[in-house]
């Protein structure tokens, strides 16, 4: 039998994506705090009509998942995890019905063992906010296969980067792969010092995927606590360290800006790569930049 992480008949090569999933369950909610999100949301909702297929299951990383050896989610049906607090009750029964794929899970976590990884199966996991806040913009009828994997602690750059370059071959075989994370995610700085400190972050991420080398791109990466104000973006990396994942399976792909704005007080960026290097519309911090605006220069 073929392995999943080889090519299919058929099959056509999927991009891959750094994506914020924005804050709590926001896509259930109404008023001002899902507004906070529109120009997010709206990035999200592109996605689909870029893709050169539909993909035959969507392999998430998730900020949201983090345990002592690589996981994958193996539950047919996983059931709703609200990892959040202080919103409204009714919150808590939101659901989003996506099915898994444990064949899919299972046949990845047996190729990465014949490579060496250490990689097991949760058939209880059920879907966190890092997964359902994120697919209900871009999959808002939960009709795509979806596995979860989670990030191993301590949250090694350079191992999560070989991760990603093992799972490279997923993307042949038509499994769109998703980092779900933040590229500022410090919920205890807000006001001027946010707004400063996440664009002087913001400007270093940009230089660093949309005109290095992959080689160069990857290098700075694993460096990435010499940025600026890099520990104020992530006192804990979890939100950063999808990105390594999802740099290892671009290859030697481009980087596209696909989502830039502020996101409350944090000037916010979300990346594809292999899917084009043409400017977004969504890109709202490079717009300014170009144009000028109201809001900080980049």
């Amino acid at each position: 039998m073929m392995s999943p992480l080889q090519k299919i008949p058929g099959s056509i090569k999927q991009p891959v994506y750094y994506l914020s999933h924005g804050g709590g369950p926001w896509p259930f909610m109404t008023g001002t705090f899902r507004t906070m999100f529109q120009p997010l949301e709206r990035s999200l909702q592109a996605i689909p009509a870029v893709l050169p297929a539909t993909p035959r299951a969507v392999l998430i990383v998730s900020a949201h998942w983090e345990t002592e050896q690589f996981m994958l989610s193996a539950a047919d049906w996983p059931a709703m995890i609200y990892d959040y607090t202080g919103f409204p009750a009714d919150l808590y029964n939101i659901s989003y019905p996506a099915p898994g794929a444990p064949a899919l899970a299972e046949a990845i976590a047996q190729q990465l063992h014949g490579e060496g990884w250490r990689v097991g199966l949760d058939r209880e996991r059920g879907f966190d906010h890092g997964t359902y806040s994120l697919l209900k913009a871009i999959y808002p009828h939960a009709d795509v296969l979806v596995v979860q994997m989670s990030i191993r602690s301590p949250l090694d750059p350079a191992e999560h980067l070989a991760m990603g370059q093992a799972l490279q071959p997923l993307r042949d075989a038509g499994v769109l792969i998703l980092g779900s994370g933040q590229s500022f995610h410090n919920l205890a700085c807000r006001g001027a010092t946010a707004r400063s400190a996440s664009v002087a972050f913001d400007t270093w991420l940009r230089k660093v995927l949309l005109t290095n080398t992959p080689e160069a791109r990857n290098q700075a990466l694993l460096a990435w606590e010499s940025a600026p104000f890099a520990r104020l973006a992530h006192p804990h990396p979890d939100h950063f360290i999808p990105l390594l994942v999802v740099a290892g399976a671009a290859g030697h792909d481009v980087a596209q800006c696909v989502f830039g704005d502020y996101l409350g007080d944090f000037a916010t960026s979300c990346y594809g790569f292999g899917g084009g290097a043409e400017v977004s519309p969504y890109d709202v911090l490079r717009l300014h930049q170009q144009e000028g605006s109201k809001h900080e220069r980049l």
